[in-house]
């Protein structure tokens, strides 16, 4: 399928003929020219916010919004900056970017001072500033390669990592000095640890204080990990890269926290780190002291600690013990401007927000995020509970919530999030809107609720519109798709499972964007159903946590969604397939050897087989110690030591598909898949992917893969 490209190319205005998965993979699935990273000044006058000059643009630069008169201007064209020349990485760097999935070039993260008014990035390993009034910027001579730029609150000085290092510099340029200095090649300050970047969400490893006279540095000595190697076996003359990663059952990175004073004075933090390794969260604001949220290695008990950073002792605020696990939650923990602890708990089946030891909220809300506390409210993300009066399908809102109840934010059905700062009539909200009915998001700002201004989006417009239905079967959250051309009468068609359908990936979202892929692959003549099973977010605690302990009640989810889908949608039960990534990859591989009743063929890219060889933090919250429940491991898992899992059946065709650079799903596991079958007597195909990482940004790569995956759906179901 072909098309001129339909208006929205960007702010070149140029367009081009080309196919969908051409233009899903250039414009890196729609995000590119899309307007990122807000941050609002606390006067209200200023946004800045990352964008790229088009659609098809990777190089971010850095913008600012006028909220009085609803221009925008450039801060800072990293092109300019460049001179022309080509961005070069380090190592760490695109480290950090893959934890992360970042898959943009240019500015893609930066820093400011507490009045927003100087802004810090890092560009090809170099140092730059903008100052955001006069939209000026100018690289600073430092030590590189920079990573992770920060200004103090008062704008004086940025603190940086490079080589290990936790460095500060003057805001003009002065007196450069490292703070904390490694004291080996396995030790870093200031640089968040695999497991914190990968699984916490935690991809900062220093804070600075809100008088902006020191900062906390998280030290990190990965020594005791066990190291393995990524080769490219497409370029036999390179080396192979040597990595630390913690699997599941081995040792973790040992994480320790100072206080750094600007004249290299430093108090270490303590806690018992014997039994909360977990350095989850670190929260410094004026609001209290610094204050640190630690897990214990089973992620079954959490402490939040304040801190005294004058002799370092730490001091109980709350405890949390869960029988399952405890949550680890964007915004929180925090202090509210009167000093009370705010939080996301599961209490009484609900996810709640809490303010002091008072839950807020009830059952009818299921609270994913604090976007930001006030001093009358707190602003949160949040979706209808296992108790809300009406099914929300899909949809996620933005509410304020306080002692005398909840008000809706966002209005449209849809897929809402925010960012304000501010005080009184004077607190912007920046208001981002994905909708169904509209491609990309919408991005508003607000002054007191009331509209004042948009920040443009650059980015395509889709050349298809997905024909969805958002719906529940049998319990499950499900969009189903169907071609289209597809006509009332036309008869069943063949089915494709395209889900995630794991732990944090919803994908039942009331967001267009979010189904045009598979609206593709429905258009090839499939109906496609994507299928939010148990272990997926946004319903309940309990949903989710029931995956403890069996990942393969996800499986069971998925067949009961389609067979309760059946009696509503035309579908081929003669013929049905599964496709996925990363957990879906796993899932699918698992529905064609456990349920070849239901499956007829599966595609499963970079799955995880054996859950053994997969990271520390993830692994053991839903799966426990595999040196103490190996049971556990060997039924979830796809294989084992003596081959495949007892539970394979009967043989069904499968397409392995992994990127040879994986760090974080080591294409091990797909080897080990394709050896247990061999030997087993399973024909199965498997397509490596060279130099690819667990992302797939490179265009052709992206788009051939797309046009591959039909190719062998069709000829595993005989629609040829």
């Amino acid at each position: 399928m072909t098309s001129e490209t339909p208006g929205g190319t960007g702010h070149s205005g140029q367009s081009e003929t080309y196919s969908f998965p051409r233009q899903h993979a250039r414009t890196q699935r729609f995000t590119l020219g899309a307007p990122r990273a807000f941050t609002v000044a606390p006067d209200g006058e200023r946004v800045v916010f990352l964008r790229s000059s088009s659609g098809t643009d990777r190089a971010g630069a850095l913008w600012v919004l006028d909220v009085a008169s609803g221009r925008e201007r450039p801060a800072a064209d990293p092109a300019a900056l460049l001179g022309g020349t080509a961005e070069r990485l380090s190592a760490a760097e695109r480290a950090r970017r893959e934890r992360s999935r970042e898959g943009g070039a240019g500015i893609v993260g930066y820093g400011t001072d507490a009045a927003v008014e100087l802004a810090a990035f890092s560009l090809s390993g170099r140092l730059f500033t903008a100052e955001l009034r006069a939209g000026t910027a100018r690289g600073l001579p430092t030590v590189g390669p920079v990573i992770d730029p920060r200004p103090s609150p008062d704008g004086r000085h940025i603190a940086y990592v490079a080589k290990g290092a936790l460095r500060v510099v003057g805001a003009e340029g002065e007196d450069d000095r490292a703070l904390a200095e490694p004291e080996s090649d396995t030790v870093t300050y200031g640089l968040a640890e695999f497991i914190a970047a990968e699984e916490m969400s935690r991809g900062r490893g220093f804070w600075w204080s809100p008088d902006s006279d020191r900062l906390l540095v998280a030290r990190a000595d990965d020594a005791a990990v066990r190291r393995w190697w990524i080769a490219d076996p497409a370029h036999p003359d390179r080396e192979p890269a040597r990595v630390a990663y913690p699997a599941a059952g081995t040792p973790d990175a040992d994480v320790r926290l100072f206080a750094y004073a600007l004249d290299g004075s430093r108090t270490e933090i303590v806690w018992d780190r014997a039994a909360y390794p977990y350095l989850a969260r670190v929260h410094w604001s004026s609001d209290g002291a610094p204050l640190l949220l630690v897990q214990a290695r089973d992620q079954r008990s959490a402490l939040y600690l304040a801190v005294d950073v004058t002799d370092g002792s730490t001091r109980m605020v709350h405890a949390d013990e869960d029988d399952a696990w405890i949550e680890l939650f964007p915004g929180v923990p925090c202090w509210s401007p009167s000093g009370r602890l705010v939080r996301i708990a599961d209490e009484g089946g609900a996810r709640v927000l809490a303010v002091g030891e008072r839950p807020l909220t009830g059952p009818q809300l299921h609270v994913r995020a604090v976007l930001d506390v006030g001093d009358s409210d707190v602003l949160v993300s949040a979706s209808a509970g296992a108790d809300a009066a009406a099914p929300e399908t899909g949809e996620i809102h933005v509410y304020r919530v306080n002692e005398l109840g909840v008000q809706r934010v966002s209005a449209e059905p849809g897929v809402h999030s925010a960012v304000r700062s501010g005080t009184g009539d004077g607190a912007v909200t920046v208001l981002v809107s994905a909708t169904p009915d509209t491609p990309g998001a919408r991005v508003r700002v607000e002054r007191d609720g009331k509209h004042v201004a948009d920040i443009a989006s650059y980015a395509e417009r889709p050349l298809l519109t997905p024909r969805v239905t958002l719906t529940e079967a049998a319990g499950v959250p499900c969009a189903v798709l169907l071609p289209s051309s597809y006509q009332d009468g036309d008869g069943p068609l063949p089915v494709l499972m395209d889900p995630y359908g794991g732990p944090h990936g919803q994908r039942v979202v009331a967001a267009r964007n979010a189904h045009l892929t598979s609206q593709w692959f429905a258009d090839q003549g499939f109906a496609v159903i994507v299928a939010d099973g148990r272990g997926t977010p946004g319903i309940s605690p309990g949903r989710e946590k029931a995956v403890r302990g069996d990942f393969t009640v996800t499986l069971d989810d998925q067949v009961t969604a389609l067979r309760a889908l059946a009696d509503r949608f035309p579908l081929d039960l003669s013929k049905v397939a599964m496709r996925g990534w990363s957990y879906g990859g796993y899932l699918s591989a698992l529905a064609v050897l456990r349920r070849p009743d239901v499956f007829h063929a599966g595609i499963a890219g970079a799955p995880v087989t054996d859950w053994r060889l997969y990271d520390t933090h993830y692994t053991e919250r839903y799966l426990g110690d595999p040196g103490a429940a190996p049971e556990v491991y060997a039924h979830s898992g796809l294989v084992t030591d003596d081959g495949l899992s007892e539970a394979a059946q009967a043989h069904r065709p499968m397409l392995i598909v992994h990127g040879l650079a994986d760090d974080n799903v080591v294409v091990a596991h797909a080897l080990r898949l394709s050896s247990a079958l061999l030997a087993d007597g399973r024909p199965h195909e498997v397509l490596p992917l060279s130099g690819v990482t667990h992302m797939t940004p490179q265009e052709q790569v992206a788009e051939n893969l797309l046009l591959l995956q039909v190719d062998f759906l069709k000829r595993s179901l005989g629609l040829r």
